[in-house]
């Protein structure tokens, strides 16, 4: 998932930036209304984290043209303002959740999944298809019964097509959700990563479309039934 980062605060926004790049993040940081606004543009996001005391322009009024440019995804305010009025008016605004600083990373990054979560229409963190199981907030990959372990950017890919089911991606699509500033990507990278996923989760998981990107087909509903109960009680 790639993220839009809107702190002013220099050790903050860095610290977070680095704290999310661990768990998995592509984190793109930017410290003012108007360049959050341009990068909104410019770059495809799953998450917006907007601070409200920013330089400039307020970010309450950001966020309301967040909503009017089009964005539909998930925006979170990350604030020290903690009254209850601020917190009405975020929400009221468009924002899907308020978090108080100082704040812990782990309770931010449930707060990203559970955006996360609605927005593609999921109702908990174990996603099946098939014989693959994927507890996303753990990170955690199993094949039948077996652990599968898989890099960051593998995973990213493999929750990419499993949560976009019977629709092509294209490698442009990919790499502008995996894959923030800063970070050089080989041309061939995506083609690298999906062919690891393959000789770990099976060579016909992943489809090649020819000259269009990758699928991940259906899987009959049944299928994710039994393997949803068969785990409703397995230890995380």
């Amino acid at each position: 998932m790639r993220i839009l980062l809107v702190e002013d605060d220099p050790q903050l926004g860095r610290a977070t930036q680095i704290g999310l790049d661990q768990s998995g993040y592509a984190v793109d940081w930017v410290q003012s209304a108007e360049a959050a606004l341009t990068a909104q543009r410019l770059h495809q996001y799953a998450c917006i984290l907007l601070d409200l005391g920013l330089p400039g322009e307020d970010g309450m009024l950001a966020l309301a043209k967040l909503r009017r440019a089009g964005f539909a995804d998930a925006i979170l305010i990350v604030t020290a303002r903690d009254q209850v009025t601020d917190r009405i008016a975020g929400l009221d605004a468009g924002a899907d959740d308020f978090i108080i600083k100082p704040f812990d990373l782990d309770e931010l990054a449930a707060r990203i999944r559970s955006a996360s979560r609605r927005a593609s229409g999921r109702t908990q963190e174990l996603i099946c298809h098939g014989e693959i199981q994927i507890n996303v907030a753990e990170r955690q990959v199993w094949r039948g019964q077996e652990t599968v372990a898989l890099t960051s950017k593998e995973f990213g890919i493999l929750l990419m097509l499993i949560e976009h089911v019977g629709q092509v991606l294209t490698r442009e699509q990919l790499e502008e959700a995996l894959y923030g500033w800063g970070e050089e990507v080989e041309s061939n990278a995506i083609q690298v990563h999906v062919h690891h996923l393959r000789k770990k989760l099976g060579k016909g998981f992943i489809r090649t479309i020819h000259a269009v990107g990758y699928v991940i087909d259906k899987s009959s509903d049944k299928n994710s039934e039994n393997c949803l109960e068969k785990n409703m009680d397995k230890p995380y």
